[in-house]
């Protein structure tokens, strides 16, 4: 198995595609988008901007939107904020959801074409490198998302670490890892717990490593994106 890694922000030109993307947002799409499939959610369908997003919740009814601006405010009309720790207390059962971000879901959109294609975060990412296995890896590409001028986005190169030391076969105790989540820059906004937009709420739930057994696949229907729940096949030597 091979890997590599980009950062959604340096990219100057559409990259080359590699056989497995890894897309990684911890803080917070791709920890909310768990959350959302954790609580019963049927599905999260990534949309490229709040416009889309409206359009996209009407003709999936039921269904809810989730989403924030750059800087972690929530979308004007949507139904939550970028928010894990609010969707933790939602009943999202039955119910398709319809996110809107500025980072996470871009990369998403950006590697559609991908061959295989993962959203991630800590939360499910021992299911989400059982699931590359399982898959056949080949050359993994893990995309970083939280780096921007004012943010170091070492909450997603940890994830990043974190998945590669187990695809490469070693067993990292995830403390680590999830310490730097919270040391990260971003991290260390929601521990000042002074951002309305940023709850300290959403980083303790963020920092939890494995919390979920699945993984998120994402695949293409028609024109949209969709992210469902995928548990991984257990490996023959289990």
């Amino acid at each position: 198995m091979r890997f590599s890694r980009l950062f959604l922000n340096r990219l100057e030109r559409p990259p080359e595609v590699a056989e497995t993307v890894v897309v990684i947002d911890v803080l917070r799409s791709f920890t909310t988008s768990a959350v959302a499939l954790a609580r019963g959610a049927l599905a999260v369908y990534p949309v490229q901007d709040p416009e889309s997003g409206r359009a996209v919740r009407d003709a999936l009814e039921p269904a809810v939107a989730v989403g924030a601006v750059a800087g972690g405010a929530p979308v004007p009309g949507f139904d939550f904020g970028n928010s894990p720790s609010a969707l933790a207390r939602a009943d999202l059962s039955g119910k398709n959801v319809v996110l809107s971000t500025a980072a996470g879901v871009r990369g998403l959109h950006l590697f559609r074409e991908a061959p295989r294609l993962f959203a991630a975060s800590l939360v499910c990412a021992r299911a989400t490198a059982e699931a590359i296995r399982a898959g056949g890896g080949g050359h993994v590409c893990f995309v970083v998302t939280g780096e921007w001028a004012d943010r170091d986005g070492d909450e997603d190169v940890a994830c990043a670490d974190y998945l590669q030391a187990l695809l490469g076969g070693d067993s990292p105790g995830p403390e680590a890892f999830a310490q730097r989540v919270r040391q990260s820059d971003f991290g260390q906004r929601f521990a000042l717990g002074t951002w309305p937009d940023l709850p300290t709420a959403d980083l303790d739930l963020v920092a939890q490593a494995d919390l979920f057994g699945f993984a998120m696949p994402v695949h293409r229907e028609a024109e949209r994106l969709v992210i469902r729940a995928q548990i991984p096949e257990p490996r023959p030597d289990r």
